[in-house]
């Protein structure tokens, strides 16, 4: 099957995420086309495609622009197509958030006019080594306020490696 993986990353646990799944796709015998949104020399057309997996982190409420405006542009070649939206938040990672992390796909959608066939919420990964006073703060009170995580603990990836593969196995056989 020929497989498009799509995404848009910030930090770059997204981008790690994409990897591994056209890794695993490849694995499986797939042919696989890895392009990130940042790339804008790429050339996407959908439509070459028997399935498309898209991939995006959130950042305050929000998938990348770069991302959603890809969807928004392809959203009539991608609404025929099997899709599999992995949305990456740090929301997804608590049974708690859950519900947060489905609102910014929902927000996503009435963005872009684009709904997914299917979505698979995907915890990411923070990295406070990297971030500057103000960022680490918003982690701190905002983002991981009343979890069992502290920036002061280091950098910490929350992504289920075995659920995320289980998950695209799981879409690629459907």
């Amino acid at each position: 099957m020929k497989v498009l993986v799509f995404y848009a990353t910030i930090e770059g646990q997204t981008g790690k995420i994409a990897r591994f799944v056209a890794d695993e796709l490849e694995t499986s015998g797939h042919e696989v086309t890895l392009v990130d949104a940042a790339d804008m020399t790429a050339e996407v057309t959908p439509e070459e495609f028997d399935r498309v997996i898209l991939a995006g982190s959130v950042h305050e409420r929000r998938h990348p622009r770069l991302f959603e405006m890809f969807l928004a542009a392809q959203r009539n070649a991608l609404d025929p197509a099997r899709t599999l939206l992995i949305s990456v938040s740090l929301m997804a990672a608590f049974e708690s958030s859950r519900n947060r992390a489905q609102d910014f796909v929902d927000e996503m959608e009435m963005r872009t006019g684009f709904t997914p066939a299917s979505v698979a919420l995907v915890a990411g990964a923070v990295r406070p080594s990297s971030y500057d006073y103000f960022a680490t703060q918003v982690v701190r009170h905002i983002v991981m306020r009343g979890k069992s995580y502290r920036p002061e603990d280091g950098d910490r990836e929350f992504t289920d490696w075995a659920a995320l593969r289980a998950r695209v196995a799981e879409f690629m056989a459907a």
